[in-house]
């Protein structure tokens, strides 16, 4: 059967929906009726409704003022409910348990060439649907009790649906024009909803893109950290790239791109190598940090690449080139400059380790330290590492991934009775200055390090007794 039987089923059902059919919504209606108020579920909760998504985010469109409605729902509700009004964009928000209502006068909306900011005036149910960005988001559903679960759907949405399509309801140059972050948008739910970009529409963006310029970094970021988390993230990335939207947002992922051949030895094309990584990744988790690593794990390699005669094409050390390059795209990009930063640029500069432990003999020491640098992002790390073998040589993929094992098993050993991950020299710094009459000097530190190496190095056992007279026996030896 078809969506669109599926969904036409449900248009004349949608009064008795269990999302319609709630009684904080016949609220809603019963006293928008009392004040002489149309009013109407419209938007992204509409949308869900057909798709099968839970939303407890409820945009509420009144013709008339949606401040004067908001106050009287919150009132009705009475303890529980707590209301939030924003006179400047004649919008309020009624909270209650997990439910949040978003109470908006219907209104017009027209632009200046050089602001996303509309002129604002008040409108009629259609001029408020005429704003809409998309078709699907432009449904609306009455609550008023005479109507109440009415569906109008003026563009098209419920066909949009069906067709997997996002299009928008107006012009799309138009629409791109007044607000180029509905281009962010567009892609955006393309990839979440696993939707085709309208052909119209997708033309648009690639015409409009230079317009992206007047969006903040912020909400740029916003849009993307959306689709980061979405089944499959790399379909936004290869439409950002097809329209012309990535080198504008994010030139150095852009450079990632082609194959130069030499001698007839060409490389992998790194872009979608990357996007590979990225999916294989989003398969096994939602950790949004580990997928911008994902993302950025070989952003170092157009600068580290080089022709070798003997080796062919080279990317010498673009793990440690591109965790440099990380805090300077972080802050063009408007990301957080924290632990979420440090925790991107550990994870690019140590995903090469396990790759080289696999490649050479997996020696206790190597692991040791791969452990010791890693800490408890060490199963972050390893998931990456797995999720970057992208060969299409089988018996190379399952030679990676056995070799993987062994190294997680040889983790799993040192780790019980090395105890090596986020440890600190059982020797503390003040301790040495005592016990040799130093001052705080290099000398210590060089000592501290001494001791740390002899532990990752299996020479002494990470613990006290052995670290004290590891110590006592290298500062006589440096004495003598």
């Amino acid at each position: 059967m078809s969506l669109l039987l599926v969904l036409g089923s449900w248009i004349n059902m949608l009064a008795t929906h269990p999302q319609i059919d709630l009684p904080i919504l016949h609220l809603v209606g019963e006293e928008a009726d009392r004040l002489g108020l149309e009013c109407y579920v419209i938007g992204g909760y509409v949308r869900d409704i057909f798709l099968h998504r839970d939303s407890t985010d409820i945009d509420v469109v009144v013709v008339g003022s949606g401040i004067d409605l908001a106050q009287a729902v919150a009132k009705r509700l009475g303890k529980g409910a707590h209301l939030s009004v924003f006179k400047t964009y004649g919008t309020a928000q009624v909270k209650r348990g997990k439910i949040e209502l978003e109470f908006v006068g219907a209104r017009r909306e027209s632009y200046l060439h050089d602001s996303r900011n509309p002129i604002v005036e008040d409108g009629t149910l259609e001029d408020d649907q005429n704003r809409r960005d998309f078709t699907i988001n432009a449904m609306a559903v009455c609550l008023n009790k005479d109507r109440y679960g009415e569906l109008l759907d003026p563009f098209g949405g419920i066909h949009d649906m069906n067709e997997c399509t996002i299009r928008t309801p107006l012009d799309p140059d138009i629409t791109y024009s007044d607000d180029p972050l509905r281009m962010m948008r567009a892609i955006r739910f393309a990839t979440q909803l696993g939707f085709y970009l309208d052909r119209e529409t997708f033309e648009s963006i690639e015409r409009n893109r230079e317009r992206i310029k007047i969006i903040t970094k912020e909400r740029i970021v916003e849009e993307l950290n959306k689709i980061m988390l979405s089944r499959k993230p790399s379909v936004g990335w290869i439409l950002l790239d097809k329209t012309g939207l990535l080198p504008l947002i994010f030139p150095e992922l852009s450079a990632l791109k082609g194959v130069e051949t030499k001698d007839g030895k060409g490389h992998k094309d790194v872009f979608f190598h990357t996007l590979q990584v990225l999916d294989n990744l989003a398969q096994k988790s939602d950790n949004l940090w580990l997928r911008w690593a994902a993302l950025l794990h070989d952003i170092g390699k157009p600068k580290s690449k080089a022709w070798d005669d003997h080796a062919g094409w080279t990317f010498r050390n673009h793990n440690y080139l591109g965790a440099k390059m990380i805090p300077r795209i972080f802050k063009t990009m408007k990301m957080p400059q924290n632990e979420k930063m440090q925790y991107v640029i550990k994870m690019v500069d140590l995903h090469m380790r396990p790759i080289n432990l696999i490649e050479d003999t997996v020696t206790d020491s190597a692991v040791r330290r791969l452990l010791f640098e890693a800490g408890d992002d060490i199963d972050d790390l390893m998931l990456l590492c797995d999720a970057d073998i992208t060969s299409k040589n089988e018996e190379k993929v399952r030679r990676f991934h056995k070799n993987y094992e062994l190294v997680r098993q040889k983790m799993i050993e040192l780790e019980e009775k090395d105890r090596i991950r986020n440890f600190q020299p059982p020797v503390r710094g003040e301790e040495i200055m005592q016990l040799l009459g130093l001052e705080p000097c290099s000398r210590v530190g060089e000592l501290k390090n001494a001791i740390k190496d002899a532990i990752l190095d299996g020479i002494i056992p990470n613990e006290y007794e052995a670290a004290k007279a590891y110590l006592l026996k290298i500062a006589n030896e440096t004495k003598e």
